[in-house]
Parts: structure tokens; C-alpha cells; sequence
């Protein structure tokens, strides 16, 4: 067997890890995977998964920095002040004129680095929460300012709204700067993402695709987005012409063809399948567990690529955070 089912992380991970004494204040932070594009919404659409990264966060009045990482991409994090999370803890203190506290940081990440599934997005929303709920009580931080920072730290915001807010998420910029709008998906839509073990990096796959399209082909793209919208918040029965792309997955191809040949077996059997934000992994919409279990022997007869397969729920709640009492544990 090449395909390896994996259960679900159906509920919140929050991490154990205690607070550490004399701490000015200490926080937990849980924030889902996600998956953009959808297929034809490049770089507007994403979709909040339920396999999580968890960290939990304690603030002191001097200059420490004491990181640990455990999970998915653990060897390659950096323990230092250029991880990720601390940047981006740093980017909100810098907005708001607050000085930078020391760090006890731990965090255990579940969702894959380098799969396309959100993972620096994930990082960053992390980061952004844990300042909110460090500075709660001095500097307040509504749904807006989260974005913002967001967006600006990982440049495009259709993996950060999702990872902040839960559900599906439309994500665009206006003038006042990023904005989205949540959806609630239809409860028969039931997510399926098969991980394979290797990686793709999302400056690649961006770089293979062309800088101008054809007219047919954006016109196809604009009527599939919004008719994505419809099939997963009303009408799942459309998900497979929904979820048609004409604008970057082929193109990319190139550098992932086992991901392209999975999507295109799936597809043939009438399955929703599509990369996943970047890829490589690819992110099924069945329409219930027995067809994702069908999905799963299609996969396992057609490549001869190791692929996890992550039977999923769409997470409606988005990145929490969670003030822990003085002295708990």
C-alpha cells in the first residue's frame, strides 16, 4: 500500500507545556492548517483545516529568548530570533511602539512545512495572536489590525485569513488595506488531503507560472471562483466543475508531476481534487466518509508515490489565544 490513512486532528491541540515562574504573563495559542486556491480562487479563496500548530508563550521583563520546537519541520526551524513566530511577535510590538518583552516559547507543530498547507501562514498568524494576547489590557487588537499585520509579514493574505478567522475565507485588498469576508462551508462537504514526503517550495511554484494569461482562460477562472462559492456553501453537488483551474496548477505540473497525476486520477473519477495552496499535496472535497474512503483506494491504485492521507474537517474557529491565570500551570 502506498497511501497511508491518518486520522484527523478533530480537536484543537493545546499545548501542556507549563508557565514558567515569574512570568509577566503567559498565553496559548492554536492555529489551523490551511489550504489556498481551492483550485480556481488563486491567491482569494482558502479553507481552514482541522491539523494544528499549538504554542504557548510566556513574557518577561528582561531580554531572554528560550525556544523549543517539537513536530513537522522541527530540525529545520530556527531557535533563534529569526524563527518565524518571533518575527512576527516583533512585527506587532514594533507596530504598536511597544518594546519587545523576553520569550519562553514552546510550540508543537502539526500542520506539514513545505506541503501546501499553510505552514508559514500558520506561523505568522501565531505570532500575531500570541501578541494579541500578550499586550491584551494595554493595546487591543481588532479583526482588521490582525490582518494587516498579517498580510504584511506573509505578503498575500489568502492563507492568513483562514488560519485567523476559520472556515472559508474570500480574501482581497482595498483600500483600506486586506480585507475577507468568512463563510460557512456546507456540512457535507468533507475535506480529504493526501501529504506526500517530499516538499515544494511556493517562490518555485510561483516562478513557473506565466506573468499574462489569455482572456478565455481568466474568463473560465472568474466564472469557477464564484461558482466555487456557491457549490461549497450551497450546492457541493457542483464541486467538480467548481473547482476546474486553468490560471496555475498545470503550469506547475512540471515541478510535482506525481501531485498532477493524482489530481488528474482523481478528477477522472469525479472527485474535486486540487493542489493545495503551492502543492505538493493534494486536497480532496468529497461529499462524505465513504467517498473519501473510495478516494483513498483510487490514490493507492494509481501512484506509486508514499501520500498521507488526512481525513479532515473544515475548522470554523480560526488561530485562538487563551490567557492563562497568574500562576497556573
Amino acid at each position: 500500500m502506498s497511501v497511508t490513512v491518518v486520522p484527523g486532528d478533530m480537536e484543537q491541540v493545546v499545548s501542556d507545556a507549563p508557565a514558567v515562574e515569574g512570568a509577566l504573563r503567559t498565553v496559548d495559542v492554536t492555529v489551523p492548517a490551511t489550504s489556498a486556491n481551492l483550485g480556481p480562487g488563486f491567491d482569494t479563496l482558502g479553507l481552514a483545516l482541522s491539523i494544528y500548530d499549538s504554542v504557548t508563550v510566556s513574557a518577561f521583563d528582561d531580554g531572554r529568548l528560550d525556544i523549543a520546537v517539537a513536530g513537522s519541520g522541527a530540525a529545520q526551524i530556527p531557535t533563534t530570533a529569526d524563527n518565524l513566530v518571533v518575527r512576527s511577535i516583533a512585527h506587532v510590538y514594533a507596530d504598536v511602539g511597544r518594546p519587545m518583552p523576553g520569550l519562553h516559547l514552546r510550540a508543537v507543530n502539526g500542520v506539514p512545512h513545505g506541503r501546501g498547507l499553510g505552514s508559514s501562514g500558520a506561523a505568522v498568524s501565531a505570532g500575531i495572536l500570541i501578541a494579541k494576547g500578550l499586550l491584551a489590557g494595554d493595546v487591543e487588537l481588532d479583526d482588521h489590525s490582525l490582518l494587516r499585520l498579517a498580510t504584511e509579514l506573509e505578503g498575500h493574505p489568502d492563507n492568513v485569513a483562514p488560519a485567523l478567522f476559520g472556515g472559508l475565507t474570500i480574501a482581497w485588498t482595498g483600500e483600506s488595506g486586506p480585507q475577507h469576508k468568512k463563510l460557512l462551508v456546507h456540512r457535507g462537504v468533507a475535506p480529504l488531503v493526501f501529504v506526500p514526503g517530499f516538499t515544494m517550495s511556493t517562490s518555485l511554484a510561483r516562478s513557473l507560472q506565466p506573468p499574462q494569461v489569455s482572456r478565455e482562460d481568466a474568463v473560465f477562472n472568474v466564472s469557477r471562483s464564484a461558482l466555487l462559492v456557491a457549490a461549497l456553501t450551497q450546492s457541493p453537488e457542483l464541486l467538480l466543475d467548481a473547482t476546474a483551474d486553468r490560471l496555475h496548477q498545470d503550469y506547475r505540473g512540471a515541478a510535482m508531476p506525481e501531485t498532477l497525476r493524482l489530481v488528474q486520477a482523481l478528477r477522472a473519477e469525479g472527485f474535486a481534487a486540487v493542489v493545495s495552496g503551492a502543492g505538493p499535496s493534494v486536497l480532496v472535497l468529497a461529499d462524505g466518509p465513504g467517498a473519501r474512503r473510495r478516494a483513498v483506494d483510487i490514490a493507492d491504485a494509481v501512484t506509486d508515490t508514499p501520500w498521507d492521507a488526512h481525513m479532515l474537517a473544515v475548522d470554523v474557529r480560526g488561530g485562538t489565544v487563551e490567557q492563562r491565570a497568574e500562576g497556573s500551570t
